[in-house]
């Protein structure tokens, strides 16, 4: 049925036909993040790519552990048939055949993020025709990648009105540079993906935070949360409701601070980690002062939220909207990608480091 559905909107659209796209890998921010959007619209729309020089502006190019297991993971669930698949490769080519729903379990070593992973899989199963359990095994709040409260607190709330269904649970956590952590998903399908529209987050209705941590002294959560609270309080004039939570079930130790600012019609969020001679206060200003930047600039959602949005928006057979409060390398090179797998017409308007806003037009708009 799901495919009945996505089909017929994709055939309107004009992007069936199975014509291997060329993705140059440089492009722009050069990262992981145009592999993982290839992957996952390619494994949608049925459109087989090629894409080379794979990461070439990383100090380490090409595949590393937790790109190779997204394309494995993505292989598996979609019976795909690829080349060049192996660590360090800067070419590979991908073939999807069907979205096959079903229980997975995946493994990202050492502690790649699984947030990351998630970034190529999540939106296939979301368009699958049944439910999907998956397991994932590997770094649940490490640097450089969306945490898993980011996740769940703040991207699912946000897919919640185009009609995703995601239930998602973190049973053990994993810091850098142990990883091992264990989160467990429950997706149900969705028939058509609704437009939804962020351009006015409304009022501030609240401050929420978790300080967090694992194998270290009770005082250093207590400490994130005391500095977070005294500068919210001066700087924002606003009473944050912070938790601490001091037992998180870890292969080793770590600590984070995540903030949440709700509004009428927004959700945002904003973290720091903890590492050995940091100290907490610091953990909590990095978070403070990314809260206190949204907060003060104009513009709906957050940047890592605008990334992490678009390909869902591009989906939707209706215009979709947002404005963020910075246009960032991530968000252009992640509309390009779009580009190449999507005839919608995608209007943005403001410059990289500062708001802007991004329509995406179906052409059956």
């Amino acid at each position: 049925m799901t495919f009945y559905f996505l089909f017929n909107s994709l055939e309107e659209m004009g992007i069936t036909e199975k014509k291997l796209i060329e993705i140059d890998g440089s492009y722009g921010e050069g990262g992981g993040q145009i592999l993982r959007t290839a992957l996952a619209l390619s494994a949608i729309l049925m459109k087989p790519f090629a894409i080379h020089h794979i990461r070439s502006k990383r100090k380490n190019p090409g595949l590393q552990a937790q790109h190779l297991e997204a394309v494995e993971a993505l292989a598996q669930v979609t019976e795909a048939k690829t080349e060049g698949v192996k660590f360090g490769s800067q070419k590979i080519s991908f073939h999807p055949q069907k979205i096959i729903s079903g229980d997975y379990q995946f493994e990202v070593k050492t502690a790649g993020s699984v947030i990351l992973l998630l970034q190529a899989i999540l939106l296939p199963l979301c368009l699958a025709q049944g439910s999907s359990k998956v397991t994932l095994v590997g770094g649940t709040h490490v640097p450089w990648s969306p945490p898993f409260h980011y996740f769940s607190r703040v991207l699912l709330p946000t897919l919640e009105p185009m009609g995703i269904s995601i239930d998602a649970t973190i049973e053990k956590w994993g810091f850098y540079p142990r990883g091992g952590g264990r989160i467990q998903l429950n997706i149900k399908p969705v028939y058509e993906l609704k437009p939804i529209h962020l351009t006015d987050r409304g009022s501030l209705k609240k401050i929420w935070g978790l300080s967090t941590l694992s194998s270290l002294p009770r005082h250093v959560a207590e400490r994130q949360k005391d500095h977070a609270i005294k500068r919210i309080q001066k700087e924002l004039c606003m009473e944050p409701e912070i938790n601490i939570l001091d037992d998180a079930s870890s292969n080793g130790s770590g600590s984070f601070l995540f903030l949440l600012a709700e509004h009428e019609k927004a959700i945002a969020g904003f973290s720091s980690l903890g590492k050995k001679g940091k100290q907490a206060e610091k953990v909590a200003d990095e978070a403070v002062d990314d809260l206190k930047d949204y907060l003060r600039s104009g513009g709906c959602i957050d940047p890592h939220l605008a990334d992490q949005l678009v390909p869902f928006m591009a989906l939707t057979k209706r215009k979709s909207s947002f404005t963020t409060t910075r246009i960032t390398d991530h968000l252009l090179t992640n509309l390009w990608i779009i580009s190449h797998f999507l005839q919608v017409k995608i209007e943005k308007q403001g410059e990289i480091g500062k708001t802007g806003r991004v329509d995406f037009i179906p052409p059956t708009y």
